[in-house]
């Protein structure tokens, strides 16, 4: 399977995601309340691109979700995609410069992206002049959202990890670790057996 194969096929379903990802969320998900307010998937839906992607993926997945998002709902263009853009390319650097393998690496993102679009949409919104005035309730509302969003990080993200990961390119850094684990060497053991097979001058 070629490169240009993989990339037409990776675009594809980041394409059908966003829009699944919209769509379920704005006819199913925010029907459903929980404690008063209702989870909100599409922050980690970017956030777990961006993790599996990198930045500069995670950054235009963030930007056509949050633009279609800002069409559906018939709002002010732009604003979602402002800060979808920010969780996606945060998410990317994230995987870029660490190479998050742990598990809950997830769920650490996903309340960080959660907080961040829901405090970032209530600042927009105020300076906006919108009339949707921060209050104590407000506050409240979002830290339950973080909190459920929090819950479904890790489920969000193994789905996202299923649906993209066959048509991914191969990480070095992971390759190189899966070798270690499976019996290969490290650099540091290779320079070892290096030296010892270089033959020694005997002595006289």
């Amino acid at each position: 399977m070629t490169v240009s194969s993989n990339t037409a096929k990776l675009v594809f379903r980041l394409v059908l995601l966003g829009f699944f990802a919209v769509v379920i969320q704005e006819s199913a998900v925010s029907q459903i309340s929980i404690f008063g307010v209702s989870a909100d998937l599409t922050p980690l839906v970017v956030m777990s691109v961006g993790l599996l992607c990198g930045s500069l993926t995670g950054a235009v997945f963030g930007f056509a979700t949050g633009l279609l998002i800002d069409l559906v709902l018939v709002q002010t263009l732009g604003v979602t995609s402002l800060l979808y853009i920010v969780i996606g390319y945060w998410a990317g650097r994230l995987h870029e410069l660490r190479d998050p393998s742990h598990e809950l690496v997830p769920l650490a993102a996903g309340a960080v992206a959660a907080a961040f679009a829901g405090l970032g949409m209530a600042v927009i919104q105020f300076l906006l002049g919108v009339d949707a005035p921060v209050s104590l309730l407000l506050l409240q509302q979002i830290f339950i959202v973080v909190l459920v969003d929090t819950l479904l990080a890790l489920p969000v993200y193994w789905l996202v990890r299923r649906i993209v990961r066959p048509v991914l390119p191969e990480d070095p850094r992971r390759r190189r670790r899966r070798a270690y684990t499976t019996g290969g060497l490290s650099p540091l053991q290779q320079g070892a057996a290096r030296r010892a097979s270089i033959p020694r001058p005997q002595s006289r």
